[in-house]
């Protein structure tokens, strides 16, 4: 193939967005999105690595890198690799997890508040999870089975309480907040008539931890993600698709009872394959799309940008959960929950001055 097959052309009317051609095929690109993109990427890593420079014992930049990338000694290795190292990874995995997630759910219920927290989704999924480990046994995939088990039984239920000819945000969200609070019951319920052992290990885990994470748990939530997110980006078109209207998306062809169901799975498989690892962490499937929705000045919700706020918020929460009352750790969960409520309040004051206005 030569060099003059190969194309670079910015798409009129549409400033940023690029076409890329070689030969016969073709790629749309927006180059305004990328950039926003890696830019909070390179925000959540650079808080990633001050998590591993900081702690009890701080390490310098030199040490980590000798650490990372050189046959550090063991006493380098141990708490930066091994100790350290995985909560980052975990928090960023996590993270961008939960963004998609909520960016889902928001898009398909065109509503800024739907995201799996909210929804009762995340909380479903955790009663799920919470059999599983109540009952002492099986490992992540069986907590990640009945996790996905769980949230998917409450999509359904809400979905079938909220359907009146159709969804609406608002009933989809109200008719969601009343399952959350009767599942949040239920699983309050099973940890006080578990055995104290098990019962405590719930709790903790119910509130959203990385506490106790290592590379074992990294790798099977890795291992989930690395299915379900191509499957996701694969009806990222669809869902923008979704977005300019129902009528008009059947226009273009496009099944869209099918693709918003393919969407709320993916969705709620996002949600499950985290929560049966860290726990139901809340707030940032919620905050992460709309912030990424600002920071970018976009029309509408976008997959990518949305699992990078996701990553940054919960990297840059897991580091004030591990300094904010050192050397005492506290579970993220906690961290989220507060500025998350700060954020919910402020989301639903501007909503309120726009309708006024």
């Amino acid at each position: 193939m030569s060099w003059h097959s190969i194309s670079l052309r910015p798409v009129p009317f549409s400033p940023g967005t690029y076409v890329l051609r070689i030969g016969r095929w073709s790629l749309r690109f927006d180059a305004r999105l990328i950039g926003h993109t890696l830019l909070l990427l390179a925000m959540a890593l650079t808080v990633g690595i001050l998590s591993l420079k900081s702690g009890a014992r701080p390490f310098t930049f030199a040490e980590i890198t000798e650490a990372i990338f050189i046959d550090a000694p063991r006493r380098l290795h141990l708490p930066i690799i091994e100790w350290r190292m995985p909560r980052v990874v975990l928090a960023l995995l996590a993270g961008s997890s939960l963004g998609m997630a909520g960016a889902i759910f928001q898009s398909v219920s065109r509503n800024s508040l739907a995201s799996p927290d909210i929804l009762g989704f995340s909380t479903g999924a955790a009663t799920g999870a919470l059999f599983v480990i109540l009952l002492g046994t099986g490992g992540y995939y069986e907590r990640a089975g009945a996790a996905l088990l769980g949230g998917g039984m409450t999509a359904a239920v809400t979905y079938m309480l909220a359907w009146k000819g159709g969804i609406q945000g608002v009933r989809l969200v109200l008719v969601g907040i009343g399952i959350s609070s009767m599942l949040t019951s239920l699983n309050a319920w099973l940890v006080l008539k578990a055995d104290l052992r098990l019962a405590i290990q719930a709790a903790v885990w119910q509130v959203g931890s990385l506490n106790t994470v290592n590379w074992r748990q990294v790798q099977h939530l890795g291992s989930a993600l690395s299915v379900i997110v191509p499957c996701t980006f694969l009806l990222g078109r669809a869902m923008r698709q979704l977005e300019i209207g129902e009528d008009l998306a059947r226009s273009q062809g496009l099944r869209s009872e099918y693709v918003r169901a393919s969407l709320l799975a993916s969705g709620i498989a996002l949600t499950a394959a985290t929560t049966a690892i860290v726990g139901p962490i809340a707030f940032v499937a919620l905050s992460a799309p709309q912030l990424a929705l600002r920071f970018l000045r976009l029309p509408g919700l976008r997959l990518a940008p949305s699992a990078a706020m996701g990553a940054l918020l919960l990297v840059s929460g897991d580091w004030f959960a591990q300094h904010l009352f050192a050397p005492r750790l506290i579970p993220v969960g906690i961290v989220t929950i507060c500025i998350g409520g700060a954020y919910l309040v402020w989301l639903l004051a501007g909503e309120t001055r726009r309708k006024q206005s």
